[in-house]
């Protein structure tokens, strides 16, 4: 398998997953062709699998602030390329009244044979996610960091809930985004790994059988990328506002270096029992900021203000270093003022109009 692991550590890049839209109906525009154009000075505007879905991604930054600066700019570009083509640009989970059936699927190879693979499955995932890549040095260092996050999947995925509603009804969830794309083969909590060998072979083995052509058809919330030479973690809903996917890049950046120093000092990390995580992935789902999750440490429930509060004074000295101190306080924000979920919610009760929720969203990510 190829990789490209190499200094220097903790490079960030950011994919976000936007929606294109009609100004005045605010429906889903099949317009993917007009917007992707040339490249931008730096990063990428390219397509996803339905021609309505539109994903910037930076290029490998030195850290969040440069990654921060380069991701306002692909919005910023987004945003004038669809106002220059009579569309406007949105970002949440989900599109909230927008149904899959209406989509059409982009003229591409591995597209096209997503949906001739999966058939419906691909076709319904309606839904949009960002992704965060951490620069890594080591493919060893890789596998035990992975290991290491799969506990703090669930605490990501509450914090980044933005997606209540689905064919323009409330789903009682704060995130509908996570059981709609759970639909799809590999994906949720990704397997532990024994070691580098481990992972290559069980790689090497489902694509020696056909069942995938390589490891980027593994979708589990948290993943080696050994091409990118990155750690690529995939659990969260995109975010309305783009403070919010700021301050979630420089948790995840973080964190990542506090789990790399302690897998340097071979402390053994082993982590709640599968079904405990992923029973704390759907009540974060399914309750956001209000969700209580299992703690490992007390071994009771705790709430995800608390667990949050706990692990940004963890992770504080990290983000210093890191030069991702101001960031990483925007979670703060979230805590506090409520996550993209719980402000739709807001809006939404006001007048259970999808149409004034979708308005709020454009106004917003732009």
């Amino acid at each position: 398998m190829e990789t490209h692991f190499s200094e220097p550590l903790y490079t960030v890049g950011v994919e976000e997953e936007l929606m294109i839209l009609d100004p005045d109906s605010l429906d889903l525009v099949s317009a993917i062709e007009v917007l992707s154009g040339e490249d931008p000075p730096s990063g990428e505007i390219k397509p996803e699998l339905l021609e309505s879905v539109l994903e910037i991604s930076t290029s490998p930054c030195p850290g969040v602030p440069a990654a921060a600066t380069e991701l306002q700019a692909l919005r910023g570009l987004a945003r004038d390329r669809a106002r220059a083509a009579g569309l406007v640009i949105g970002a949440a989970g989900t599109h909230p009244f927008a149904r899959w059936e209406d989509q059409r699927v982009v003229r591409d190879d591995r597209y096209r044979g997503l949906v001739r693979s999966l058939g419906f499955v691909a076709r319904q995932e309606l839904v949009f996610g960002m992704h965060v890549h951490v620069g890594m040095s080591d493919a060893e260092q890789v596998i035990r960091v992975v290991n290491a996050l799969r506990p703090y999947v669930p605490l990501l995925i509450a914090l980044a809930a933005n997606s209540p509603l689905w064919r323009g009804a409330p789903t009682g969830l704060m995130s509908s985004r996570v059981p709609i794309f759970r639909a799809f083969p590999r994906v949720g909590l990704p397997p532990r790994y024994a070691d580098w060998e481990d992972f290559e072979r069980r790689v090497q083995a489902m694509t020696d059988a056909g069942m995938i052509e390589d490891y980027t058809f593994l979708w589990y919330d948290v993943r080696p990328h050994p091409r990118l030479g990155t750690i690529e973690i995939r659990a969260m809903d995109s975010q309305t506002h783009v403070e919010h996917t700021v301050a979630l890049t420089a948790l995840v950046v973080s964190l990542v270096k506090l789990l790399a120093e302690t897998a340097a000092q071979d402390v053994a990390v082993v982590g709640p029992p599968d079904e405990i995580i992923d029973e704390n992935r759907w009540l974060a789902a399914r309750h956001g900021l209000a969700a209580q999750l299992y703690d490992e440490r007390s071994g009771q429930l705790r709430g995800v203000r608390e667990l949050s509060e706990q692990l940004l004074q963890a992770l504080a000295p990290h983000a210093r270093e890191l030069g991702c101190e101001r960031e990483l306080e925007g979670i703060r924000d979230i805590l506090g003022a409520g996550n993209g979920g719980q402000r739709q919610q807001m809006v939404f009760e006001a007048n259970h109009d999808v149409r004034e929720l979708m308005a709020e969203i454009v106004a917003a990510t732009a």
